[in-house]
């Protein structure tokens, strides 16, 4: 088996310049190379994603260089975009549902007729919703005096 990327630091070079050379005849542009600094970057990089990670960083900097050497602002940004951890598509999908369904009841002051009939849902399916994203409507509801 191959050592990691981070333990094979010496080799970052020369895949990131040959990933650069291919990447830049895919995408058709005149890119020559990377700032002293960009390698810099990179070589002191943690990649956790080893060197799929690396291949990334290096498409997304070519994909967006306006210039023939990738200047080190252009590789900080890919790196961290890489390393911002992405929820998966089912956790985005249940963040966005909990918050549009608390989004209604907030706005209806708690009424789920009200919040069901504005998400065009019936209120039997919109209880159900409730229920698995664990909100109670008498929390939004107005506080008595």
């Amino acid at each position: 088996m191959l050592p990691s990327l981070a333990e094979r630091r010496e080799d970052i070079p020369l895949l990131a310049g040959h990933f650069l050379n291919e990447l830049a005849a895919r995408y058709k542009k005149h890119v020559t190379g990377l700032a002293p600094e960009a390698v810099e970057q990179l070589v002191a990089a943690a990649w956790p994603g080893n060197v799929r990670q690396l291949y990334n960083v290096i498409e997304q900097s070519v994909a967006l260089t306006t210039t023939p050497r990738i200047p080190a602002s252009l590789v900080q940004q890919a790196i961290q975009r890489e390393q911002t951890e992405l929820a998966s598509f089912e956790q985005a999908r249940r963040k966005f549902e909990r918050d549009y369904l608390a989004q209604l009841l907030k706005i209806t002051d708690g009424n789920v007729t009200q919040a069901a009939r504005l998400a065009k849902r019936n209120r039997t399916e919109f209880y159900k919703l409730l229920q698995r994203h664990a909100l109670d409507p008498r929390l939004f509801k107005p506080q008595r005096a």
